[in-house]
C-alpha cells in the first residue's frame, strides 16, 4: 500500500533546539566503548538490528534512530548511505538486554 506524502524527517518534526540528557550522553559513551573495531564498506548500506528488550512495551523504533547515530559517529559513515534497514524485537529476561547488529554493502 502506498501513502503519497512526503516523509518527514525527525529534524522537521521538533521545533527549537534539542539537547542530549544526561542519561543519554552516558549511554553514547558506554556504547562507543562497546562497539567493536568494524570496517564499513564504501556505498549503500544494509543494516540489521536485533534489540533484545525485558519489557515486551518497548517500542522497535524508539532506540533505533539513537543507535544509528551512534555506530555513524564510532565507524565514521553517514546514515543517508543507509538505503535498507531491518529492526527486529526480542523479548528477553530482565538484566539480559542487548543490542546485535551487522552492517553490509547492499
Amino acid at each position: 500500500m502506498i501513502v503519497k506524502i512526503k516523509p518527514l524527517s525527525v529534524n522537521k518534526a521538533w521545533q527549537g533546539k534539542r539537547f542530549k540528557t544526561p542519561e543519554y550522553k552516558q549511554y553514547e559513551r558506554a556504547v562507543l566503548l562497546m562497539l567493536p573495531k568494524i570496517n564499513i564498506p564504501d556505498g549503500e548500506l544494509c543494516i540489521k538490528i536485533i534489540f533484545g528488550f525485558s519489557n515486551k512495551g518497548s517500542d522497535i523504533d524508539n532506540p533505533a534512530k539513537l543507535f544509528i547515530d551512534i555506530m555513524q559517529k564510532k565507524y565514521k559513515f553517514n546514515d543517508s548511505s543507509i538505503y535498507e534497514l531491518h529492526l527486529f524485537k526480542m523479548v528477553v529476561e530482565k538484566g539480559s538486554e542487548f543490542i546485535d547488529f551487522e552492517i553490509k554493502k547492499l
